[in-house]
This record gives structure tokens, C-alpha cells and sequence, in this order.
């Protein structure tokens, strides 16, 4: 499937949460999801109180994002997450 995202929406690739260290296991239900993704499309911005919005973040970059934003879907068993721009709190370098 070939995503494009529309106006200010980014689609994001989660990395999987950080292992448990003390070797307790957890079901993946109980487990914190991770902030950080791998940006796998970007729409072309839009405009935000008559003002021009530029995109911010651009293919591949890896970023923190808040913790209950966008909406999540599966294809083919990966887990992707669709965003606004605003809810991308910062790009990692």
C-alpha cells in the first residue's frame, strides 16, 4: 500500500518499545508504546488561520512524537501511525 498523507499529516513508522531489563516479562499489552518514529510520508502542508504552513520534517527522519496523537493502522503487519504536523514535538539527530 502507497500512503500519501494530506495537508499538514505525516505517516510514521513506531520503532518497537525498549526490552524490559531484569528479565520480567511483560505481555506487549502492558507494555509503554514508543514516541519515537521514522517519517514515511509526508503531505505538502496546508494552512493553519489563513497563514501558510510549511512542513517541518522530511522522509526518513527519525522524531519524538506525543504520546496519545494520531491514529493508527496496520498493513501487512507493521504498525504505522498517521500524525499532524503539531503533534511532532521534536526531530532526533
Amino acid at each position: 500500500m502507497k500512503l500519501k498523507p494530506l495537508f499538514d499529516r505525516i505517516v510514521l513508522l513506531p520503532k518497537k518499545a525498549e526490552e524490559t531489563k531484569g528479565g520480567i516479562l511483560l505481555p506487549s499489552v502492558a507494555q509503554e508504546k514508543s514516541q519515537i518514529a521514522k517519517v514515511v510520508a509526508v503531505g505538502q502542508g496546508g494552512t493553519c488561520d489563513g497563514k501558510d504552513t510549511p512542513m517541518l520534517v522530511k522522509l526518513g527522519d527519525e522524531v519524538l512524537f506525543s504520546k496519545y496523537a494520531g491514529v493508527e493502522f496496520e498493513d501487512n503487519g507493521q504498525t504505522f501511525i498517521i500524525v499532524r504536523q503539531a503533534d511532532i514535538l521534536a526531530v532526533i539527530e
